[in-house]
């Protein structure tokens, strides 16, 4: 996400409580809430992507 762009979309997520678990005890030792914590994995996940296909094009 870029720092310019600061409006918010909400979306519904329906997730299996053993990972509702597993990700409030993440955000709990990250200090953060759960739904900061889902918002930094997926912001992670879309820069490890967006670097792996620009390493992608680099090779051919």
């Amino acid at each position: 996400m870029d720092a310019k762009d600061k409006s918010k979309k909400q979306v519904l997520l329906r997730l299996s409580s053993s990972l509702w678990k597993e990700l409030a005890a993440w955000a709990e030792d990250d200090f953060r809430s759960i739904n900061g914590q889902i918002e930094f994995l997926l912001t992670e996940s879309v820069r490890n992507r967006r670097k792996a296909l620009k390493d992608d094009d680099q090779e051919t």
